[in-house]
């Protein structure tokens, strides 16, 4: 065989070449269309990638939202239009379609928000008035968030703070069942700090459960000393204390808030991680009380009313508060103990040692027990004593009674150990009101009541002495010469005016008077030799010498 090419083949390639050489070949009017479809896959293209992202917004209603018509904005600039507004399938949210700007994709992350603005009268005032000819218009915030999404809630209301804002965001618990609402004020001694950023009720829980936000440099405020309680309009008190009102501030005062404080008897605590939770207290004394969590508990068996006496007064040692009574009555169908006489009401106290400023570390529970229990043996009792003469309200005072004649004796009630009571008040005055009676009761009455006759009758007979005494005093005063005893008096009166008046330096009489003394003087003076004499011999007054001799007495002469 040889392998040399055969005329036959050769003619045959060339023949199949000159058949396919006309379909291969492309003619020129084809151009036109292939360029007509590439400018338009271009447009597509280039419309599809201009267009920008699309997203979907849920929300509760789509009053004033308008396909085609409504915009979304931020910062008062246009990023996005609705497309459509349908409703979900369960017919229970509207679900609205938009169109975002191409430069909106860093936008669209998890925390971006978006909120619907259109006229608005709140607490803070009128807002959202250009929307009143433009339309309502939907606001977005944008997040911070790295993580990318095209489906959003939309919110009825604004934020209270930006997503980016320097602050502090905490939780509040509490069984209220307030009416605090997104935007309400959050105060430190009535100063607006902070807001509510979301409130909600969990039916799981039973809570109100409710998202603060505490602005920068705020924040610094809130440590874990710190005690929330709810500011809601005014709070008005009749207590052991008078009568109080608190008012954190006029907007709390027109639709509430929280405030917020670190108690006096703590130190000011250590600063707080964000989404911290706190209890919300439903005022600042029971704030307050929550820091006490660590206490003693009695039970107070009363013997007298408790009218008056609630939940929450304080329970005091000599003016100074270190307890509280925490229910009146308390478990009033348990057994009473056996050594009572007589039914007790049972009223539930705390003593709480924190009160005195003894940290929770510091504090030894048994320790206070014991001391307590030796208390009770010296005369510790409890009594109830009025605090307001004004509100009638009650306390619980503890002090020392040495004069008690019955001796001490631990008790229980409830599996709660019984702090023993003296009776105090009204209920004193009562047991002593009774000695009194019982007293009058063992007097014997019939020699008292003669008696009484006795001294009634004398007491008669002496009225009717004194009636007579007192007519002949009427009638010697109404004697005419008994009137005309005051002219005469008057009369010697002046009488005896003119005669002290003759007696005077200047009268005659005085001078008289003086004359006749300064003789009688005078006259003295001369007699005194004379009384020298008789004293000295009496003889001289008959005879003439003293020289001579004494007389002798001879019988008279007779003449014969």
């Amino acid at each position: 065989m040889s392998d040399s090419p055969r005329p036959d083949d050769a003619s045959g390639r060339e023949m199949h070449r000159a058949k396919a050489s006309p379909q291969t070949r492309l003619s020129p009017i084809w151009i036109v269309p292939i360029v007509a479809i590439l400018i338009g896959a271009w447009l597509v293209y280039d419309n599809y990638r201009g267009r920008g992202p699309q997203i979907t917004l849920v929300m509760s209603s789509a009053e004033g939202i308008e396909a085609g018509s409504t915009l979304i904005k931020t910062r008062n600039v246009e990023v996005g239009r609705v497309e459509r507004v349908n409703l979900s399938e369960d017919l229970s949210t509207a679900v609205i379609t938009a169109r975002m700007s191409p430069d909106t994709e860093a936008m669209l992350v998890e925390d971006s928000r978006f909120w619907v603005v259109k006229p608005r009268i709140g607490r803070e005032g009128i807002s959202g008035l250009g929307t009143v000819l433009s339309g309502a218009y939907i606001q977005l915030e944008p997040g911070t968030s790295e993580q990318s999404t095209r489906e959003f809630q939309v919110s009825d209301q604004p934020p209270v703070a930006p997503a980016g804002a320097d602050g502090l965001r905490i939780n509040l618990i509490s069984q209220l069942g307030n009416s605090l609402r997104v935007g309400d004020p959050v105060t430190y001694q009535g100063y607006t700090v902070g807001r509510i950023e979301d409130a909600h009720f969990d039916p799981q829980t039973r809570n109100m459960q409710h998202r603060v936000f505490i602005e920068s440099p705020y924040e610094a405020l809130v440590t874990d000393a710190t005690r929330f309680w709810s500011a809601s309009g005014i709070d008005l008190r009749l207590d052991t204390e008078g009568i109080r009102v608190n008012v954190e501030s006029l907007e709390a005062l027109l639709g509430g808030g929280v405030a917020f404080g670190v108690p006096e008897e703590l130190p000011v605590g250590r600063p707080v991680q964000p989404e911290v939770t706190f209890t919300l207290y439903a005022d600042e004394d029971a704030a307050r009380q929550g820091t006490f969590n660590r206490y003693l508990e009695y039970v107070l068996m009363v013997d007298d009313t408790v009218r008056g006496l609630s939940r929450g007064a304080p329970v005091e040692f000599r003016g100074v508060r270190i307890g509280t009574v925490a229910a009146v009555p308390w478990n009033f169908t348990a057994p009473q103990p056996d050594s009572r006489s007589r039914f007790a009401i049972p009223v539930l106290i705390r003593i709480e040692p924190q009160r005195l400023g003894i940290t929770g570390e510091e504090l030894d529970l048994d320790e206070w027990r014991e001391r307590f229990d030796r208390l009770f043996g010296v005369g510790l009792r409890a009594s109830l004593k009025s605090g307001s003469l004004l509100t009638g309200a009650m306390f619980v005072d503890l002090n020392f009674h040495r004069d008690l004649t019955d001796e001490y004796v631990a008790e229980t009630f409830a599996e709660r150990s019984v702090f023993p009571t003296t009776p105090g008040g009204f209920a004193r005055i009562e047991a002593q009101v009774t000695d009194l009676l019982d007293k009058l009761n063992g007097l014997e009455l019939e020699p008292l009541l003669a008696g009484l006759d006795r001294n009634l009758s004398a007491s008669e007979a002496m009225l009717g002495e004194v009636r007579e005494l007192s007519a002949s005093l009427q009638g010697v005063l109404d004697d005419p010469d008994t009137r005309g005893m005051p002219a005469n008096l008057n009369a010697t009166l002046e009488e005896l005016r003119q005669t002290l008046e003759g007696l005077s330096p200047e009268s005659a009489a005085y001078r008289e008077l003086t004359g006749a003394v300064e003789r009688l003087d005078r006259l003295m003076r001369d007699l005194q030799p004379v009384a020298r004499t008789l004293s000295e011999n009496p003889r001289a007054l008959l005879f003439d010498s003293l020289d001579t001799a004494d007389p002798q007495p001879r019988a008279p002469r007779r003449d014969p």
